[in-house]
């Protein structure tokens, strides 16, 4: 019989230095000093000369499209009532340079703001867009652990329905209402563009981990009718945004009784980029260099 070395930490005794090993410093994975800082007071002053060129009116429990030129801004705003929203973005030249929410939650955090960035998934790895401005940067982190603009939840969608529910007949979702504008705006089948879908910036949702289960929880969100968030356009856009059938996620993630509201993205044309642009064909990691 071969005598099994591990059989004795099968259990779940805590050994005797347990309160050391759990008292081991914090340590940033990703620590962004040398992180290139977008020039914020550049975007400022560009903010200054915006015009309105075009806008979206997204209804409730429904997506639609938009497209954003590289050095324009666009605002994604609350018009009626409190609505969160669930965003894609991609390359609008090479959609499969789409929106990494997974590296911009590890360079940025759970939740983004202002001078923070929504990066590209590898091997691009660079800025697709910058928020400028947020009207809701006042929320901070409250008692519970909660702030707005997550990049930690993915999005509702009929897969995880069916499985917790069992239901089968819920398609107003986030995911299938992306799924269907990037269909229509493309003119390709559903099933063609699914998997293009990607995970979400959720927009205005009020959410954090909850301290003894580490479950992910959301509460109702402190968006108020002309509240937005608005950001600069580091490439050519393709942004997707669905204004969720949570309403503003108060009590359900998914519902056909909730209370929703439409969302309005407006493209906004500066005068002249910001100052000290770089242009938005510059590259990320060159893979040459070995992997």
């Amino acid at each position: 019989m071969i005598r099994d070395p591990f059989a004795s930490r099968r259990d779940s005794t805590p050994p005797a230095d347990a309160a050391a090993r759990r008292a081991a410093p914090a340590v940033i994975c990703y620590p962004t000093h040398t992180l290139p800082a977008p020039d914020m007071a550049a975007y400022r002053a560009a903010r200054e000369t915006l015009s309105a060129r075009e806008t979206i009116v997204v209804p409730p429990r429904e997506a639609g499209c938009f497209e954003v030129p590289a050095g324009w801004f666009f605002r994604i705003r609350s018009i009626e009532g409190p609505q969160v929203g669930d965003l894609n973005l991609f390359n609008a030249r090479d959609r499969s340079e789409r929106f990494y929410s997974g590296k911009t939650r590890a360079l940025h955090g759970t939740h983004i703001s202002t001078g923070d960035r929504l990066w590209s998934g590898f091997p691009r790895l660079r800025p697709m867009a910058t928020i400028v401005h947020d009207t809701l940067a006042w929320y901070g982190i409250d008692a519970d652990g909660g702030a707005v603009h997550d990049v930690i939840g993915t999005r509702c969608d009929p897969y995880t329905h069916h499985l917790l529910s069992g239901g089968d007949n819920y398609h107003h979702c986030c995911h299938s209402n992306l799924t269907r504008a990037l269909a229509r705006h493309t003119g390709q089948p559903v099933a063609n563009v699914e998997a293009e879908i990607h995970d979400v910036l959720n927009v205005f949702m009020c959410t954090g981990f909850t301290r003894d289960t580490g479950q992910y929880f959301m509460k109702a969100s402190p968006v108020r009718p002309g509240d937005f968030l608005e950001f600069f356009a580091e490439i050519d856009l393709l942004g997707v945004l669905s204004a969720c059938p949570g309403g503003d996620c108060s009590s359900t993630h998914s519902s056909d009784a909730a209370r929703c509201h439409p969302l309005e993205v407006t493209i906004l044309e500066p005068q002249a980029p910001p100052a000290g642009w770089r242009s938005p064909h510059m590259n990320g990691y060159d893979r040459s260099h070995g992997m």
